[in-house]
């Protein structure tokens, strides 16, 4: 069957594009989810008309999605975990420990976005690309700094309460 893509679908073409697919995959995935339209269905320039409105959408999609980008660049994640000896960490920052921080930022991220090749198991600052969709990518800085100087402060504090408490 022959379908004119709405839209760029991975490993068979980009929008616009006239491709020959097997029936079933044409009715029961592309035609569903308007990703494509039955060369046979409506007039060419029916066609002609909703592939503009589509990349009009797309574009206005694109913009704010390159809006989101700028802001999430302008981000650093800081993450406070226990390290070991040569900087190593005791556990990992994976990419849903970024997506949920992002989340918190009110950035609302797939984790599957995240390109991270390996958790990130040292200290460190690391720079994480992350796919916002539509081509749009954004590389969002981690900073992975350790936990010690936070407990070593809080114990000194307990510790003088405590001699606070028993002198009176």
């Amino acid at each position: 069957m022959k379908v004119i893509l709405c839209r760029h679908v991975p490993n068979l073409g980009e929008m616009g594009q006239t491709v020959n697919v097997s029936d079933g995959f044409a009715r029961n995935y592309l035609i569903p989810r308007k990703l494509a339209v039955s060369v046979d269905s409506a007039s060419a320039a029916q066609i002609q008309h909703e592939l503009r409105m589509i990349k009009k959408r797309e574009e206005q999609v694109r913009a704010h999605l390159k809006q989101v980008a700028k802001e999430m660049e302008a981000l650093t994640l800081e993450f406070k975990m226990r390290a070991g000896e040569d900087e190593k960490l005791f556990g990992s920052v994976t990419s849903a420990h970024i997506a949920e921080r992002l989340k918190q930022l009110g950035h609302e991220v797939d984790r599957k976005g995240i390109q991270l090749a390996e958790p990130i198991k040292s200290l460190g600052i690391f720079l994480v690309p992350v796919k916002l969709g539509s081509g749009v990518e954004a590389s969002v800085r981690v900073w992975v700094t350790p936990l010690e100087e936070e407990t070593k402060d809080a114990t000194a504090g307990v510790s003088e309460s405590k001699t606070e408490g028993q002198t009176e």
